[in-house]
């Protein structure tokens, strides 16, 4: 089964985040199918980057999200649609 959840990245004391796609029983910083987002929490505001149509993709593919990322994919805004010139 498919997870789409975080990976620690960073120093000791100062995490840095990516959303991943990844086989559920591999280990939190394990090889990733795709990177498809990234979360700092140390600047103010956090910082959340996402692709939300690869997340979407991978959604209707059978993967399943993490409480932590289905709540960063909830607050992020969508971004605004641009009118055709």
């Amino acid at each position: 089964m498919l997870m789409i959840r975080l990976a620690r990245f960073g120093a000791k004391k100062k995490p840095f985040y990516r959303v991943v796609v990844i086989e559920k029983e591999k280990a939190r910083d394990g090889r990733n199918i795709e990177v498809v987002g990234h979360y700092n929490p140390r600047t103010t505001p956090a910082t959340v980057e996402l692709n939300l149509e690869r997340i979407t993709h991978w959604v209707k593919s059978g993967a399943q999200m993490s409480d932590t990322v289905a709540r960063l994919v909830k607050n992020h805004p969508a971004p605004a649609a641009t009118p055709a010139a």
